[in-house]
């Protein structure tokens, strides 16, 4: 399926918010609906986060995951759900004593940030193989942490997206790779223009693409205006795309994106411009090598 490609749509997250674009969904039925309304436009793959509908703010809750994936299940989609482990790993050093994070960090254990996967068992996670500075905050992920997460992951049956937004990260996944930790093929999401990650250009998408270990299967996404660059950079580099509100709020430049479908529309047109087809997600199983038994299970 050399012609085919993966549309991940990256439905919320944990910076855009609907005073930034009305679109941005926030309560479990509006991320689900959402997560639908993309997966019709072309999206094989719909990537979730949970936010506290009262705040607007990132969530652990197994609750409202579970509320999300359950409307999509009981739909009778059959598109492929990708849940995020990334909160509950930010530090913020106390003013006082730098060790004493606990005023402003939100940093739990590896089993707390990876309770929904287990409990939900979608057929793909994300897994961020990385710590690096944030604006206001260290995003912090251990190797033991990783390694911890990566054991409950394989144990419940999903299969992990290795996020990457630096070359430093690939390093530690390839040691991950080798240790055990993590299965082949790999699947990989090479993400670009984030702060203090790599910037999003195509010089650095070649470069974490030619580090990746042989057979890996890879993504890309650039943040806010580069986008639509990015995807298109990734098909002609053999690579899959993602796109989504928790990315780029902005359908064309000073225009917000009405929905995620749209984003993933604009997306796969220009996956049909440059000879391709958009990958049911079926096709997409097929390709990340997600079994029939693995989907009947997430389905249960």
């Amino acid at each position: 399926m050399a012609d085919k490609i993966i549309i991940t749509c990256a439905v919320t997250g944990s910076a855009p918010t609907p005073e930034k674009n009305p679109a941005v969904p926030v309560t479990p039925d509006e991320i689900a609906d959402s997560a639908l309304g993309a997966h019709d436009a072309g999206a094989a793959i719909v990537h979730l986060h949970a936010r506290d509908p009262k705040t607007g703010r990132p969530s652990l809750d197994p609750a409202l995951y579970r509320a999300a994936v359950e409307r999509i299940r009981a739909s009778g989609s059959d598109v492929i759900v990708n849940l995020t482990t990334g909160p509950g790993a930010s530090f913020v050093p106390g003013d006082d004593d730098p060790a004493d994070g606990r005023a402003k960090s939100k940093f739990v254990t590896p089993e707390a940030r990876v309770r929904h996967v287990e409990e939900l068992r979608p057929e793909i996670c994300s897994l961020d193989i990385a710590t690096m500075n944030r604006p206001d905050r260290v995003f912090l992920n251990t190797p033991q942490h990783l390694t911890a997460m990566a054991k409950r992951i394989r144990a419940a049956g999903v299969k992990p997206e290795l996020e990457v937004f630096d070359v430093g990260h690939i390093m530690l996944a390839l040691d991950l790779l080798k240790a055990g930790a993590l299965d082949s093929p790999p699947l990989f999401q090479l993400c670009l223009g984030t702060a203090y990650g790599a910037p999003a250009r195509i010089e650095s998408l070649i470069h974490m693409r030619d580090l990746l270990p042989p057979g890996a299967l890879w993504a890309a996404f650039g943040i806010s205006r580069f986008e639509m660059p990015i995807v298109a950079a990734a098909i002609q580099l053999g690579g899959h795309v993602r796109v989504g509100l928790e990315d780029n709020i902005y359908l064309e430049r000073g225009v917000l994106a009405p929905s995620n479908a749209a984003l993933v529309d604009k997306a796969a047109t220009i996956v049909r411009l440059l000879g391709y087809e958009v990958a049911s997600a079926d096709e997409a199983r097929a390709i990340l090598g997600l079994s029939a038994t693995a989907r009947a299970s997430a389905a249960e």
